[in-house]
């Protein structure tokens, strides 16, 4: 875990050289995977939302952390990759493969997967930038929010009504992400300009 977090910290940053910013240039085509993800997601309902109404819960998503407008561009993108390598985990657990059609998982694990590759050339190797843009780990939220979604999966013996919520959940969470990305391609306009 703490390799992990080294790891993700030490690709927060931006790197800045003698022609401006290597900057993120997340295309529209981030976009697309997010929206395939999302439908992906629809297609893997195997149950009706409605025999699961006594396992809802409010997992009380941090939306303050994703409010790409009004995040820094460094804390946007650590909070875009934290939350696709959360959700990227979740579905990675070994009781989610019992869960969902497994052609419809490795292609949801494979888009991930990729969205997350598609951010490495956003980040940055300098932690130290990191820490003094962000002042506190602008992922910490994030982090709890899907550490209580794992619990919660933990708590409720992964039955097939705690993997639809926890689907619908992330469900819910696309146009946050979508809201980041869009806020991202914003900032790189700004940043871009003479």
């Amino acid at each position: 875990m703490a390799l992990m977090l080294s790891l993700l910290s030490a690709l927060v940053v931006f790197s800045y050289g003698l022609g401006g910013s290597l900057g993120c240039n997340l295309t529209l085509n981030h976009d697309v995977v997010s929206n395939e993800n999302l439908l992906l997601l629809k297609e893997m309902g195997r149950i009706s939302p409605s025999l699961c109404l006594d396992d809802r819960k409010d997992f009380r998503f941090p939306q303050q952390a994703v409010n790409g407008r009004q995040v820094q561009k460094t804390q946007a993108i650590s909070v875009l990759y934290e939350m696709l390598g959360q959700t990227s985990r979740v579905f990675l657990r070994e009781q989610s493969s019992a869960a969902w059609n497994t052609t419809l998982l490795e292609k949801l694990r494979h888009r991930l997967h990729r969205q997350l590759e598609d951010l490495k050339p956003c980040v940055v190797q300098e932690v130290r930038q990191a820490e003094s843009a962000a002042g506190k780990d602008p992922t910490a939220d994030v982090k709890r929010y899907f550490s209580g979604i794992r619990l919660y999966l933990k708590q409720k013996k992964y039955s097939d009504c705690a993997w639809e919520v926890v689907r619908g959940e992330i469900m819910s969470l696309f146009p946050s992400l979508t809201s980041l990305q869009e806020g991202l391609r914003q900032k790189d306009g700004d940043l871009g300009s003479p």
